[in-house]
């Protein structure tokens, strides 16, 4: 296939078309990510659609607007976990559980990410 990417838009389509059958996470920490909004041609939905065809185990979105300094720490715990070997699934709960203790009255921070497995 072409890479049709090359005019630095990937789209769901082309995302589709790919063998992701190795890949186990991809993180698309975005606003609202995991919303599933049609925007546009193809939206976040047609994105997470398009990676569950090319075969990814796992995706992370978020369900709203995080700021920056928040997510970078969720998912700096993430990866702290995840890559000694414990589940995708595992590794989210406790970066989770992290930001929680970190930011105990402030849900807005942390709880807007979302495991799809």
């Amino acid at each position: 296939m072409d890479a049709e990417w090359e005019n630095g838009i990937l789209t769901g389509y082309e995302i589709s078309q790919l063998d992701l059958s190795q890949v186990r996470l991809v993180i698309l920490s975005a606003c609202s990510t995991g919303m599933g909004d049609i925007d546009h041609r193809e939206g976040v939905l047609g994105l997470q659609r398009a990676f569950r065809m090319a075969g990814v185990g796992n995706m992370l979105v978020s369900r709203w607007e995080i700021p920056d300094k928040e997510t970078e720490e969720l998912i700096s715990a993430f990866y702290q976990l995840w890559l000694p070997g414990v589940t995708v699934k595992e590794a989210f709960d406790g970066a989770q559980r992290q930001m929680r203790e970190t930011y105990p009255d402030d849900s807005y921070k942390w709880a807007g990410f979302l495991l799809i497995e």
